[in-house]
C-alpha cells in the first residue's frame, strides 16, 4: 500500500467518512459499513482529499485535461482534485454539472471548465455501489461535444456485483471504454485499519477494525463481493 492510501484512509475515519456498524444502504442490502464523503467539510479536509485523487491520476498514469465532478457531491471533489494537481505542476480545467439546464447568462449545464470537442476527461467520484452516477456523468460528457473519457476515480471500491457476476468497477470499464481506478478497496481498508489504533482527533486514537467487525465484512464480501 502507497503513504497515500494510508494517509488517505486515516482521513476517511478521522471524518467518520467511514463508518462501521449495521447499515441500509440505498439498494436496501444491510452492510456493516456505510461510506459518506459528504462528511469532508473543511478546508483540510478537501485539500487531503484532492490530494489523494491527484496521487491516484499520477498514478494511473492517464492523459487528460479536464476533471469532472457529477453533481452534488463531485463538486467538492473536481475542484480540490484540480487544486491538488496543479500543486504538483499540472494544472488542468475541472467542471461540474447542474441539476437543471440554466437559461439565462452563460448557460448551459456545466459550471467551470466547458466541455468541447478534443477534450479528454477523467470523472472522480466518492463510492461506487451500482455506478449509475459515473455512468449519468459519462453520457452527460459524451453528448456535450467530442470528449475522450480518459479515466474515471473513485475514493472507495465497495467490490460488490453490478448486473452480473462482476464488480461494478469491471463492468464500468467494459461499458465505458476507459480505466476505472479505486484509491482504495473496501478490503485495502480493513486490512489498513485491523488491530491499529488510528486518530479519532487530537490526543485520542482507536482500533475501529477489530476481529468481530473485520470477520463482518468479510461475510459481506463473501456473499455480495463480484470477480475483478
Amino acid at each position: 500500500m502507497h503513504d497515500y492510501q494510508r494517509d488517505f484512509i486515516d482521513l476517511l475515519v478521522r471524518h467518520e467518512v467511514l463508518r462501521f456498524g449495521d447499515f441500509t444502504l440505498k439498494s436496501g442490502r444491510r452492510s456493516p459499513y456505510f461510506v459518506n464523503a459528504g462528511q469532508l467539510r473543511t478546508g483540510a479536509a478537501i485539500a487531503g482529499l484532492g490530494q489523494a485523487y491527484a496521487a491516484c491520476l499520477e498514478r494511473a498514469g492517464l492523459d487528460f485535461d479536464l476533471v469532472f465532478g457529477p453533481s452534488y457531491k463531485g463538486v467538492p471533489l473536481a475542484v480540490g482534485t484540480a487544486v491538488a494537481l496543479a500543486a504538483r505542476q499540472r494544472d488542468v480545467g475541472f467542471c461540474f454539472d447542474r441539476k437543471e439546464q440554466k437559461d439565462h447568462g452563460e448557460g448551459g449545464w456545466f459550471v467551470g471548465t466547458q466541455p468541447t470537442d478534443g477534450m479528454r476527461a477523467v470523472i472522480v467520484d466518492d463510492v461506487v455501489t451500482s455506478g449509475r452516477s459515473i455512468r449519468e456523468a459519462a453520457t452527460l460528457l459524451r453528448e456535450a461535444a467530442r470528449v475522450e473519457l480518459a479515466g474515471v476515480v473513485v475514493a472507495v471500491d465497495r467490490m460488490e456485483r453490478g448486473e452480473s457476476e462482476k464488480t461494478t468497477i469491471a463492468e464500468l470499464r467494459e461499458e465505458l471504454g476507459a480505466p476505472v481506478h479505486a484509491i482504495v478497496t473496501i478490503r485495502e481498508v480493513v486490512d489498513a485499519l485491523h488491530g491499529r489504533a488510528v486518530p479519532i482527533r487530537p490526543g485520542e486514537t482507536r482500533v475501529v477494525v477489530d476481529d468481530e467487525r473485520r470477520a463482518a465484512i468479510e461475510a459481506y464480501l463473501r456473499e455480495h463481493a463480484g470477480a475483478a
